[in-house]
This record gives C-alpha cells, structure tokens and sequence, in this order.
C-alpha cells in the first residue's frame, strides 16, 4: 500500500531560478521497472488528475507524472499537492523538454509535445492499495534543469511511516465529534477510513523510533488512550479527513551521548512559571513533579527524552528571564528580597508594613511588598487590606495554615497576592500586572512566589536603607 513520504528539498540559486521560470515541467510522482506495471499505475492515477503521463526512464524504468505545465504553474500546484497529502511526498519537478511523454487515461497511447499544457490536475485523494517503487530523481531534475545523459538508478525506498491510533468507530457523524474534541489536545490528528470500513482518529505519520518513543510520552501523560497503538501507514486505508504532519522531536540516536538530568528543584520552578505545576520546590521526585513533567514534555514537543525536553524548558525560562530584564530587588523597609521587572518599575513610597512600588514609563505594573511582625489573625487583617484597596479585584481566597493567596481580575488589571506567616513575622507580595498579558503574570508571579526570601531585618528593627536593585540577570539599576 502506498507510503508517506517525506519531503527532499533541493537548494536552487536564484538565477537559476529565474532562467527557469519559462520551461515546462512535469510533476514526478512515482516510477515503475517495466511498462506495463507503470501503465496499470498510471492509470489508478488518471481516475483522479487528468493530466497524468508516462515516459521512459533508464534501466527499464518508467516515471509516472502530471502535466506537462509551465513551471510558474508546477511550483504551486506541487506545494499544494504535498500539503494535502495527495501526491507522494518526496514528488519533484522535472524538465519536460527532451522527454517523450504518453498521455494515459482518455487520450491513451497518445505522444505529446513537450511543450503542451494542459489544465490543472484534479485535487481529489490518490487512489489508495498500490504498491510504490521511487525512482531516484537525477541531480539535473532537482536543480531545475535538464540532467546529464547518466543511468537514472532506484532510490532506496523511504522509511515505513505510522499512525499513532488513538480510538475508532462505525458512525461517520461520531468520528467528527472525537476528532474535533482530539484536535484540542492534537491539533494536527486527522480522520482515516480503514480497510474494514471502520473511521479511525490518527496523529501522525511519523518514522517508527519516533513514534514509538512519543506513544510512551503521550501515555505517561495520560494525553492518549491506554490502548492507543502504533500503526503502520500503510493499514490506515484511505483519509477522509486531513490532519497535519505533527512537529514532534526526534528521540535520541541510539549512539548519542546522555543528556543530564537537570537538577530537580531547577526543573520544578520551570515547570511552576510554565504553569504545570503547583507543588513546593523541595528537589523531590514526588508524584505531583512526575505528573508536571509527563505533561510538559507532551506540551513542549522538544523531545520525548526528559532530561533533553527539561533541559530546553529551563533554557526558554531563563530566556524569558533575561527578556523580561528580571533583577534581584532587594528592599530594606520592608528587607525582602526577590526578582522583578525593575524596568517596568520604580519606587513610590514607604507607609508602615508597606513598600510600593508604581509602574514605569506607563508600563501599567505595579508591585507591594509587606512584612510585619504577626501571625495568622495579622497575615488575614493584611489580605483584607489588599483587597479593600482594590489591588486585588473580586479575589478568589485560598486560606490554609500560615498561607492566603489572593487572584482576581478586572477590566484593565490582573492582581495576584501572598501572605506568609514566616518566623513570627507576616511577609508577601501584591503584583498588578496589565490584563492584556496573562501568560507574564502568571510566570512573574511565580519567579516572586518562588524566590521570595528575606536578607535583612525590616526597617522596623533597624536603620533603613534606601531600596536597591541587586545584579541578577540584568545590571544594577540604582532606585531614587
């Protein structure tokens, strides 16, 4: 049965290019040894495009084709023909000059000029159940111009494709249901009708090591069914409804070097600011961290290897880091310190238990630090003191044993707060950040939460200090 194929792509200069623009070309799609088992392909062909010819290869070769055409017509219709899977995809342009091309289907036998054109091919899917044999293409064709008078040899054949299955059923209406509610999760899936007539939801196709690797990634995130399987291409039958061919990372060589494991607690706050965990950061392999890690290997797609796939997730996180121009901030009223965004913030003010800072060149963020001494009864006097000043809008409340932490949102602002009742002393933060960015308020608001810590007594328990901005991933900025 017929194979995915992979896309070869060929580098070609731009006057090449250009000089080019006016020949014709065919569509290579396929080439058989021996005429009539290149005609009886040919014409399973010719059902669907209309424009089908063959011509003789070398070695007893024939290619099989579409056109001919001029190539400012080819180069689009191919790129389509690929991108809806209806051609092979390793099928490339050739020159038509010099070929002598038989049309196959209703004008059968008939010789064309090199030269003629003919209309655009049916979009329809290819017939499905033969058996494919590629030619290799010679070193002219790929480069858009005529190849030497050499032997055009076989190519090895591409590597089997599969399938990765993720459940079937009988009602056409009802497989349109499952696949959209896939395409949430999977957005490339697609819809096959398999040999017994039976419609199956697929995601791929993709090379067996991969998806073999993948298929344990997706299981071990509870992202597909138990009994979803790896099948071959070749078993799915016909597509009814396209999907995309999914961008997953390769799994590991099986010669290549280990990648190391990343330490624990590193992984765990990547995993916090990427918002797939909300366990403490304590360097243990507990369940909560096996779970966050399962689903953001599955949400990155960087690789089904964990420690490759943590390794790129603390690297974007540290990019972001230095994007966001993140500084260790360290406040002496209130002598706290923690990373923050000191280029979209400057200090305002000092009142009692409060440090404030407002938001920079408009920038709309604002950030108050609190510590006082206390305990829960004062760590909950504070929360409400938040909230009726309206930093924290409509919050939501989570109260547990020495913890508060506040979340609301208004029309023009997002608030997010924490207390903690720490060493007999009630410390935190409120973050206000612009609602039209809630992906860096969720990953700021974790940078805070998980780095917050305190240096030095507050100004209530010694001389303070004017606020300073300590070095971290951006230079000292000195506060007014």
């Amino acid at each position: 049965m017929r194979r995915f194929a992979f896309v070869i792509g060929a580098a070609l200069p731009l006057a090449l290019a250009t000089a080019a623009q006016a020949e014709d070309v065919v569509i290579r799609i396929e080439a058989k040894r021996g005429t009539d088992a290149a005609r009886a392909t040919a014409e399973g062909w010719s059902t669907e495009f209309p424009d089908v010819v063959t011509f003789p290869l070398a070695d007893g070769w024939v290619g099989i084709a579409l056109g001919p055409m001029p190539r400012e017509e080819a180069v689009p219709r191919l790129e389509q023909l690929k991108q809806e899977r209806k051609v092979p995809g390793d099928s490339f342009l050739s020159a038509a000059e010099g070929r002598e091309l038989t049309r196959i289907g209703a004008a059968a036998g008939t010789t064309i000029p090199a030269a003629a054109e003919t209309p655009a091919g049916n979009a329809s899917t290819f017939p499905q159940g033969a058996a494919q044999e590629q030619a290799e293409p010679a070193a002219g064709d790929l480069a858009g111009e005529d190849a030497p008078a050499e032997p055009e040899t076989a190519a090895e054949p591409a590597p089997a494709q599969f399938v990765l299955r993720l459940e079937s059923t009988t009602d056409r209406a009802r497989a349109e249901e499952m696949l959209a509610k896939w395409r949430e999760t999977l957005p490339e899936a697609g819809l096959w009708t398999l040999p017994n007539g039976r419609l199956a939801i697929g995601f791929g196709p993709m090379d067996e090591a991969t998806g073999t690797a993948w298929l344990k990634a997706f299981k071990d995130a509870g992202a597909v069914p138990k009994d979803a399987f790896l099948a071959p291409g070749e078993d799915m039958g016909e597509i009814a409804i396209i999907g995309k061919v999914p961008d997953l990372g390769a799994p590991p060589a099986p010669d290549a070097a280990s990648v190391p494991m990343p330490p624990l607690e590193d992984i765990q706050r990547a995993l916090r600011w990427a918002g797939h965990y909300d366990g403490g950061i304590d360097g243990k392999d507990g369940p909560k961290t096996r779970a966050a890690i399962a689903e953001e290997i599955v949400r990155l797609r960087a690789s089904p290897d964990t420690a490759t796939a943590m390794a790129e997730l603390i690297r974007r996180r540290e990019a972001w880091r230095a994007e966001m121009g993140l500084a260790e901030l360290r406040d002496a009223h209130t002598g706290l310190a923690l990373p923050a965004p000191m280029e979209k913030l400057q200090f305002d003010r000092a009142e009692r238990a409060l440090s404030i800072y407002g938001p920079k060149d408009g920038s709309g963020a604002a950030l108050i630090l609190f510590s006082q001494p206390g305990g829960q009864q004062e760590m909950l006097d504070l929360a409400g003191l938040v909230t009726a000043l309206g930093w924290v809008p409509a919050p939501e409340r989570k109260v547990e044993r020495g913890s508060v932490v506040l979340d609301g949102r208004n029309q023009t602002h997002i608030g997010h707060a924490e207390g903690r009742v720490v060493d007999g002393r009630v410390q935190g933060f409120v973050l206000i950040w612009p609602i039209s960015d809630p992906e860096g308020q969720h990953r700021l608001a974790a940078e805070i939460s998980d780095n917050l810590a305190r240096f030095a007594p507050g100004a209530g328990e010694a001389q303070p200090e004017a606020p300073a901005i300590a070095p971290a991933l951006a230079p000292t900025v000195a506060q007014d």
